[in-house]
């Protein structure tokens, strides 16, 4: 367990930054309102009650429960990953940041019933979906993964008789 507290240490620092940064975010913003910092980027605060890319945002309430289920769930699943394979260090910072964005997101819930998202990129009229720190960490820890897996499998072919 010793090894694998440094990954879970990286998870809480990943988790108390996307909370500070929501904090400061909902401190200074009503929600919908925007602050333009360059041309294709904007600060801008809203509640996304549903998953990713506001799927089942308009689902009534009933998916909240549902996500935070989901998302604890994950928790347990990857914080057993970590436990059980501390020494692999790409697999465990993905996991890792995976791990604090699901925390960072369920807290959310949690308090709020949503997921405050600010983070707005946009290019000729065509914005992406606003996100946070927590979903950032989740895009990245799974861009590993998948890093990883490439990594691992040619590793493999490469030792093959």
């Amino acid at each position: 367990m010793r090894s694998a507290s440094r990954w879970f240490a990286l998870a809480a620092a990943v988790v108390v930054a996307d909370q500070l940064t929501k904090a400061v975010v909902l401190g200074r913003f009503a929600q919908g309102e925007r602050l333009e910092v360059t041309g294709f980027f904007n600060l801008v605060l809203v509640c996304n009650p549903g998953a990713a890319f506001s799927l089942l945002s308009e689902a009534g309430g009933w998916q909240t429960p549902l996500l935070i289920a989901f998302a604890l769930g994950a928790i347990a699943v990857v914080g057993t990953m970590i436990v059980r394979r501390p020494g692999e260090k790409i697999l465990c910072a993905a996991l890792a940041l995976i791990l604090a964005g699901a925390l960072g997101n369920v807290v959310d819930r949690v308090r709020f019933g949503c997921v405050a998202d600010f983070l707005d990129f946009h290019a000729r009229g065509w914005h992406w979906p606003a996100f946070n720190v927590a979903d950032s960490a989740i895009t990245i820890g799974a861009l590993l993964l998948i890093f990883e897996g490439f990594f691992r499998r040619e590793g493999r072919a490469r030792s093959a008789p």
